[in-house]
């Protein structure tokens, strides 16, 4: 589609952007230049791209720029990106997806990647994105597996036996408990010690975690599981958009395994996003970090959350290559 027009962002733009995020149909809190603010300013080479039709706005892609400005990445600095539209029509996306293209060839980039979340985030299931991209062919880069649990369905009673006896247990012994917290510097030290178990660091610093609660106050949620008043595990949740509430971190201090606090938390939150209004929680990736081949799953946690009902979903890297 020809009338389709494509421009840089800038701040002038803002509110228009984040009012278009929050009234589109795939957008996400990692859409948002709210969001993208909480990193230093020089810490990526931001550039993010709106889309127009005869003057409307009709899609926004926020991403960055890599390899001497050659390569575009969607997200940078986020965990979703690509492109966000409203409910649009097969014309539009691909009108969208051409004028993409056409500005990145004219401007002599080598590679496009782009992230788009996964089906669940949308409010109303379309697709017409990605096959767009698929039938300008974008290939892909990797696919990650990702585990959500369906908040819409009757969810408690098809977890495993094991795991209804198990919360059962716990909440009957009655030796730890949960609650909402805004207590960070309680979490962050058992947040590093649990990453540091699996030779990674937290995405996030101490001070990241702050500057989010500033920028986005509405949209995360801290919940702390003490044994008597000490703390000794945590689940922060990203309230990403009105259908999804994502579970970003649910960490423990490994010596209290035992209580299994990790399965308190989980069987909270997914009440809690439940009785807001969430039809699914997104419990993340689930990617063995130690392997080399970063697509290797890590059984021990996708049984973990499948014990949870937790169904898989793919988390896919699209990509474009236009030259050597």
């Amino acid at each position: 589609m020809s009338n389709i027009t494509v421009h840089n962002y800038s701040e002038a733009n803002r509110e228009e952007w984040e009012q278009f995020v929050n009234d589109s149909n795939n957008g996400t809190m990692f859409h948002k230049q709210a969001f993208l603010d909480y990193h230093p300013k020089d810490k990526f080479n931001f550039h993010h791209l709106m889309f127009r039709c005869d003057g409307e706005l009709v899609g926004v892609l926020p991403g960055g720029l890599s390899d001497n400005g050659e390569v575009f990445w969607s997200p940078m600095g986020a965990s979703y990106g690509s492109i966000v539209t409203k409910d649009a029509p097969f014309n539009i996306s691909l009108g969208i997806v051409d004028a993409m293209m056409e500005y990145f060839r004219t401007n002599n980039f080598r590679d496009i990647y782009l992230i788009p979340p996964p089906i669940i985030y949308n409010k109303f299931y379309n697709q017409h994105i990605e096959y767009a991209m698929l039938y300008r062919r974008f290939d892909f880069e990797y696919h990650y597996i990702s585990h959500a649990i369906n908040l819409t369905e009757d969810y408690e009673h098809n977890y495993d036996k094991k795991t209804q006896k198990q919360i059962q247990k716990i909440k009957r012994e009655g030796k730890i408990h949960i609650v909402e917290s805004d207590d960070y510097d309680a979490f962050y030290p058992i947040l590093v010690e649990n990453k540091a178990k699996h030779n990674v660091k937290p995405t996030h610093s101490l001070e990241d975690l702050y500057k989010l609660r500033e920028l986005l106050p509405d949209n995360l949620k801290l919940f702390m599981v003490y044994a008597g008043d000490e703390p000794i595990a945590g689940a922060l949740m990203f309230l990403t958009n009105s259908k999804v509430a994502l579970c970003f971190y649910i960490m423990l201090y490994y010596k209290h395994k035992e209580l299994r606090p990790n399965f308190l938390a989980l069987d909270y939150i997914a009440k809690w996003a439940r009785d807001s209004g969430y039809e699914w929680l997104d419990i993340g990736v689930s990617q063995d970090t130690s392997s080399e081949d970063p697509m290797t799953p890590s059984d021990k946690l996708i049984y973990f959350k499948e014990r949870f009902h937790a169904r898989g979903l793919l988390r896919s890297t699209f990509h474009f290559k236009f030259r050597d």
